[in-house]
């Protein structure tokens, strides 16, 4: 009930800081556009609420294509396909405004667990069951993960954060989103924890490695194994009546052979009979020509 009041909140709210913010957004705008070549906006395709794809928008921070470079997704202190601009949103995370408009639109809310870049992520469909319930709620522009230890946490100690927010949230409603909040506007202040390490990434895809791993390994389950016998029984019983098909058009042309052979028989069996018989008749007439 709380998430279903907190969406029209939600989306209340960021319709709202869109408004007033909107002089900002567009003194952000201006400075990519006077620092560097691209686009102003940034979309990234992102997992979402249920394993829901979803587009999330930021302001652009790396030069174009920066994903298809270096170490793609993953960005480290120093990066330089980080723009100067760039280096500035990020450290007052002012470049994650404009999913406000996410938020609008329904893909997230305000508060929740930060959703994955897709591809660089296992499989939904592949997740065990602590991963699979942080997507049970929509995902935020912040969350208890991010004001815990934001790019310095692995994905396990995400998940674990995020499942703990899920529970402190149904438990305590809003007073949680508010208190997240709040940290949310300390940690942004700090500045702190921006970029991510390269032992972070190693173990991330590790995990991401073991996740798809066991999915690979996974047992099949009862109905999978129920439909695969159903399919052997239905191909042996298949079998079973060709087999018994091609028997008995077997023996029933071997029957009308044999059927066949005993006509001809009998037929040249009478044709002989009745050759001896005109052969008789005819020396009975010789005879009596003779007499």
């Amino acid at each position: 009930m709380y998430f279903a009041i907190r969406r029209i909140f939600d989306a209340l709210i960021s319709a709202i800081a869109l408004i007033v913010l909107s002089p900002v957004l567009l003194i952000i705008a201006i400075a990519i556009k006077c620092d560097s070549k691209g686009p102003v906006v940034f979309k990234q395709l992102r997992i979402g609420k249920n394993g829901k794809n979803y587009y999330m928008y930021k302001f652009r921070t790396m030069v174009p294509n920066a994903q298809n470079m270096g170490t793609g997704v993953y960005s480290f202190k120093d990066d330089p396909r980080i723009t100067r601009v760039g280096h500035f949103l990020r450290k007052t995370s002012l470049d994650e405004l404009l999913q406000l408009w996410n938020v609008v639109k329904g893909d997230m809310a305000l508060v929740g667990p930060r959703s994955p870049v897709y591809g660089h992520f296992p499989e939904y469909d592949t997740l065990n069951d602590a991963y699979k319930r942080r997507f049970s709620v929509l995902p935020g522009i912040t969350g208890l993960a991010q004001v815990t230890g934001r790019n310095e946490l692995l994905w396990d100690e995400k998940v674990h954060y995020d499942n703990i927010y899920i529970d402190k949230v149904k438990k305590y409603g809003p007073l949680f989103d508010i208190k997240v909040l709040f940290l949310t506007v300390v940690r942004v202040f700090s500045m702190s924890d921006v970029s991510e390490t390269q032992e972070n990434m190693e173990k991330n895809e590790a995990m991401k490695n073991s996740q798809q791993s066991d999915a690979d390994n996974a047992p099949v389950s009862q109905n999978e194994s129920t439909a695969v016998s159903q399919e052997e029984n239905t191909a042996g019983a298949a079998e079973e009546n060709t087999l018994n098909t091609e028997e008995k058009t077997a023996s029933t042309a071997e029957a009308a052979a044999s059927q066949s052979t005993e006509t001809v028989l009998d037929e040249a069996t009478v044709s002989d009979s009745i050759t001896e018989e005109c052969s008789q008749k005819q020396n009975e007439n010789q005879k009596e020509i003779v007499q």
